[in-house]
Parts: C-alpha cells; sequence; structure tokens
C-alpha cells in the first residue's frame, strides 16, 4: 500500500479523497486543511463518504511531510496563488513524496513550462526524489489523452476540436465564476481569465503537447473571444441572482495554427444559464455540462463525455474526473524514476482492482 496525503478538501480535493479511498494499492494517511472548523473532522465526512476512514483532518504541514508519505495529491487552489501552490508542491517534493496535482497550469505541459516554475520544481524533486504529474479535466484530459486517443481511429485528419461545455450555475466556486471569469459584471469589466494572452497561457501546453504526440510544428497560437449578456435576471442555487444586462455567457477558442490554418482548437462554451446564447453549442442531452471531442476528417468522430457526482453535478463529475486521471497514477509514478511527468507519459489504464467494489 502507498501511504498518500490529501491536501485541501475543495471540489477536488473532496473527489480525491474518495479516489484514494478506493484505489487497492492506495492508503489514506492524512488530510491536510486550511480550515479551522474542518480540523479534527474525519475525512470521510469532509468528502461526503457515507462512513468514515478513520483519518481526522490536520493544518499541521510539517507534522504531516515529516511522516514521509510516499504520495501527496495537492488539491488546495493555485489560480489565484500559484506561488504559495508552489511553495507547498516543492515541500512536499522535498520530502520525497510522488506529487499529483491541478494546480499549476504551467507545469500542465512540462517540456515547455516557464523555466522560472520548472527550474523551482524540478531541483525539489532531484533534492528529495519525489515526482511531479500535473493534470486536470480541460486542461486535462479532455484536451491531450482524450483527443490523441481517438485521433488513433482516423485516416485523415483536418481539425481536433476540444469543447467544454457548462452551465456554470452549478459550480460550487463564486469567486471564479464572478471574477475571474465575468459573469455577472457588465461587459466593459475585464475579467482575468479572458484577458489577452491568458487563455493561451492556460491552455496552450495542451495545444503544444498534441501538436508534438501529433508530430506537427504550430506556427503559432491564437485566441478568439465572444461575450454575451443576459437579456433577463436569473436566480441560481449556488451563488444568487446575476443581473439582466451583464455578462451570461461565454465563447472562446484557443487555436494551434498548423500552416496558417487553426487545426487544433480548444474551445469553451460557458454560461450563467441555459436561456444565455442559445444558438451556441450545447451538451446534447439538455443538460448542464460536457467535454466533447470533434475530430474533422475521415471518418468524422465526435464523442462526448458526460460525468456526473454529487447528487447528479456535472461539474462535481468533471472535478471527480480529474482527481480520478490523478489519484490513479500514483502507483505508475511510485514505480518510476524520480522526475517530472506529462499527459503524454502517463498512460491511462484500465480500473484494475476497483470493477464491483465499494
Amino acid at each position: 500500500m502507498i501511504p498518500t496525503v490529501v491536501w485541501g478538501t475543495g471540489n477536488v480535493g473532496r473527489a480525491a479523497i474518495r479516489a484514494v479511498a478506493a484505489h487497492p494499492m492506495l492508503s489514506l494517511v492524512a488530510v491536510l486543511v486550511s480550515t479551522p472548523a474542518k480540523v479534527g473532522k474525519d475525512a470521510g465526512e469532509l468528502s461526503g463518504l457515507d462512513r468514515h476512514l478513520g483519518v481526522a483532518a490536520t493544518d499541521d504541514v510539517d507534522r504531516v511531510l515529516s511522516d514521509g508519505p510516499r504520495a501527496v495529491v495537492y488539491a488546495a487552489s493555485g489560480d489565484v496563488r500559484l506561488d504559495g501552490a508552489i511553495e507547498d508542491i516543492t515541500r512536499a517534493l522535498r520530502a520525497g513524496a510522488v506529487v499529483v496535482t491541478p494546480s499549476v497550469y504551467g507545469m500542465y505541459d512540462c517540456a515547455n513550462a516557464p523555466d522560472e516554475i520548472r527550474d523551482v520544481l524540478l531541483e525539489a524533486v532531484e533534492a528529495g526524489g519525489g515526482s511531479l504529474f500535473v493534470s486536470g479535466v480541460d486542461p486535462g484530459w479532455a484536451n491531450d489523452i482524450l483527443p490523441l486517443l481517438i485521433s488513433g481511429l482516423a485516416s485523415d485528419i483536418d481539425t481536433i476540436r476540444c469543447q467544454e461545455i457548462f452551465d456554470y450555475s452549478t459550480y460550487d466556486q463564486e469567486e471564479a465564476v464572478r471574477h475571474l471569469i465575468g459573469m455577472g459584471h457588465p461587459l466593459d469589466y475585464q475579467p482575468l481569465m479572458l484577458a489577452d494572452g491568458i487563455p493561451t497561457m492556460i491552455w496552450g501546453g495542451q495545444l503544444r503537447m498534441m501538436a508534438r504526440a501529433l508530430g506537427v510544428e504550430l506556427d503559432g497560437i491564437e485566441e478568439t473571444l465572444d461575450r454575451r449578456p443576459l437579456e433577463r435576471s436569473v436566480v441560481t442555487d449556488t451563488m444568487g441572482e446575476f443581473s439582466a444586462g451583464t455578462q451570461g455567457a461565454v465563447r472562446f477558442e484557443v487555436q494551434g495554427v498548423v500552416e496558417g490554418e487553426p487545426r487544433i482548437i480548444v474551445e469553451h462554451v460557458t454560461r450563467i444559464h441555459a436561456t444565455c446564447a442559445p444558438d451556441w453549442p450545447a451538451p446534447s442531452d439538455g443538460g448542464a455540462g460536457a467535454h466533447r471531442v470533434i475530430i474533422e476528417g475521415r471518418p468524422r468522430i465526435e464523442v462526448t463525455v458526460e460525468a456526473t457526482d454529487e447528487a447528479e453535478n456535472r461539474a462535481a463529475g468533471g472535478n471527480a474526473t480529474a482527481a480520478g486521471r490523478l489519484v490513479n497514477a500514483i502507483d505508475w509514478l511510485a514505480e518510476n524514476e524520480p522526475g517530472i511527468y506529462d499527459a503524454l507519459d502517463i498512460p491511462l489504464r484500465p480500473a484494475v482492482g476497483k470493477l464491483g467494489k465499494k
């Protein structure tokens, strides 16, 4: 059994605890939290399981890392505290742990990661003997391993398009939805996530990774952006009211250009209510969210993934698949040499030992 720590119990951390508890080769030994009210609570309660796991949450990072865990699932946010996330991950790597995390966008494509980030993490790997794998959903499996796997079914390919289509009223992260993405703000408000160059910073690594796997060179990366206002005010269960006239939908593309044409495309279609931008792509079943890969070529191939968790919530389902990709990579990382790995290195394997198990 591989002694494993889950660091953070938010949207991804809850799912990570459940994934570790279900894995036949992992043993949950600690859960790290930053909220005082969570200290002392059982991991089963924090993760929404119907049973206790016998692991009480703690905020004592030094003690947990001094015990020498073999693996750490780092699920604390890095969106607005990147330096803090890197510092935490570096501590775990120096303690000799395998670290898996969705929290550092710049390391999704580690071959082209910024030197100022990669060098710090690589130094920690060399000092402690740990390993690092950064992945998620989108960016993550929905625009790296999934489209590449499906591309192997085609004879000729014109374009590869990876879509995330979501109704964010189901997403339990108001700070990001309102302020990073701009929902509910006037259209002259500049959300950080939609500023020029930021989508490329976040998703450009996925385009470069796919291009590398497909054996093509990118001429460059381009962005498109469209925003729509709400025609009427809407009230959400998780975040309250969003007023008429404010941003209600966003559609953008990050395009990998090959020989002058956009050939590898990551597209996001995000709404705060289904009535906004009804002419834009939507999940085929009318649900709240989906990830879709469309390969235009011969044959034309379209694959849609719709995941649900935590009371049939699509956003929670997406988070659970991100946690699953990360947690299920731990035993592979533990068996291989210390280093920094990406999605092209780590196979997506069958769920050995899990069928029919609870």
